[in-house]
């Protein structure tokens, strides 16, 4: 118990004498002997922390952790030492930007490293998966087949919105394939003579006698005619009529978003 008492006032009187020198030069030294700023996230509690700083010596004599994370957190040691508030907030602070950095990893994409070389239409997404996914490409997509039943559908789709919603990698593996639903923009059952339309968050749908079915983007506000008849979809769009085995038909709409002013 004495050897304990005599070795922290030895230990904090060495403490004094440090700052009588120079504080400047002690927080250097201690700066430069524990590096633990750097990687506060190592440590789970305030009490793990303190023991990181605890040495073979302070152990020897003082026989007690409790006794020595005392010695540690009132600062009888080199450099300086957080309190028990301050490594919260620098643990919360550290929290944070790690989950910024998470959140700005860019995901993989669902097509990455995936063989689409005799899958022409699959190629066109993947081509667009980044651009539509970031937002910076909206894409519309017509497609005309079989459903299971055997029944010919057809219907416009939202790209951006599905691959919001659900997972596009087994589109790409070819263990699904991407059909029109009822919850699209919109679907037809040529066999039950079904249909539904439906807005998305990125488009609305606007009915007209004279020129069909259009969509308007949300974002900019601009309209895209499907009508295969006109020469051009609209303004910042494109139409791509994609030649594939894979269904009967489908026909691409890319629109170049721009933000209203």
């Amino acid at each position: 118990w004495l050897k304990s008492i005599a070795f922290f006032a030895q230990a904090c009187w060495v403490r004094v004498r440090e700052w009588e020198v120079g504080p400047n030069r002690a927080m250097e030294e201690g700066y430069a002997s524990h590096q633990y700023e750097d990687s506060i996230e190592r440590f789970t509690t305030y009490e793990d922390y303190l023991d990181s700083q605890i040495t073979h010596q302070d152990r020897f004599y003082l026989e007690e952790d409790d006794l020595a994370r005392q010695l540690v957190e009132i600062g009888c040691r080199k450099g300086e030492v957080l309190s028990r508030e301050e490594f919260a907030a620098r643990r919360e602070a550290a929290e944070s930007a790690k989950k910024a950095r998470l959140k700005n990893t860019p995901k993989e994409l669902a097509s990455a490293q995936k063989d689409l070389t005799d899958f022409p239409f699959l190629r066109q997404l993947a081509a667009r998966e980044g651009l539509v996914g970031s937002g910076k490409l909206s894409t519309i997509i017509f497609i005309r087949d079989k459903n299971a039943k055997g029944q010919e559908i057809s219907g416009y789709i939202d790209y951006g919105h599905r691959l919001k919603t659900e997972n596009f990698e087994p589109y790409f593996e070819r263990k699904r394939r991407l059909l029109p639903r009822p919850s699209d923009l919109s679907f037809y059952n040529w066999d039950t003579q079904h249909s539904t339309s439906n807005e998305s968050p990125n488009f609305q749908i606007m009915p007209d006698h004279e020129q069909g079915l259009l969509f308007k983007n949300k974002r900019d506000r601009k309209v895209i005619n499907v009508d295969p008849k006109e020469p051009t979809p609209g303004d910042n769009s494109k139409r791509h009529d994609i030649q594939t085995t894979e269904y009967i038909q489908v026909v691409i709409f890319d629109h170049m978003t721009r933000k209203k002013s």
